[in-house]
């Protein structure tokens, strides 16, 4: 095979090319390699800046409570509760009740007018602004009401009555 000047001119810039592109990829690995070192870095220091400003936080905290102390025990005097502050149950509470004495202001009571159409309930009826019926169900007027103690209060809420779906 004869080698023409021209064809071992164009078989060099091949060759020539080819290292080129080699050396350039070579070169954008590095430099991705290098990209990721950064950005491994940079969430390094983000990662030490928030530590550090939780130990600042958790500094400034305990100074607080150290100068809250201090002004507690020179100002207020406060101390922590004991196991005898604290009460066992209701009946201790009740016990810490005591009657009116005798110059003690009254309890404040509120007054009510009555109105035409109350129920004498105290509540207002609720109505439905689309229907115009009302929203729960109705107590007769007819229907003697039976009184509400604490006996029927009880079965009242113990029973457990099924409602038939309204059919429409």
């Amino acid at each position: 095979m004869n080698l023409t000047r021209d064809r071992l001119r164009s078989i060099g810039w091949a060759a020539l090319l080819i290292i080129c592109v080699t050396l350039l990829v070579a070169l954008t690995f590095r430099v991705n390699a290098v990209k990721s070192q950064v950005r491994l870095t940079e969430r390094q220091i983000v990662t030490v800046k928030h530590e550090k400003m939780f130990l600042e936080t958790e500094f400034q905290t305990r100074a607080n409570q150290q100068q809250l102390k201090s002004l507690n025990d020179v100002e207020f005097g406060y101390q922590a509760p004991t196991a005898g502050q604290y009460l066992e149950g209701e009946r201790q509470l009740a016990d810490l009740g005591k009657p009116r004495a005798a110059g003690a202001p009254s309890p404040i009571r509120v007054a009510r007018l009555a109105l035409e159409g109350d129920a004498g309930d105290g509540f207002p009826a609720m109505v439905s602004p689309l229907t115009g019926r009302a929203m729960a169900a109705e107590v007769s007027a007819e229907a003697p009401r039976k009184p509400v103690t604490a006996a029927t209060l009880g079965e009242r809420l113990g029973t457990v009555e099924r409602k038939e779906a309204a059919k429409p």
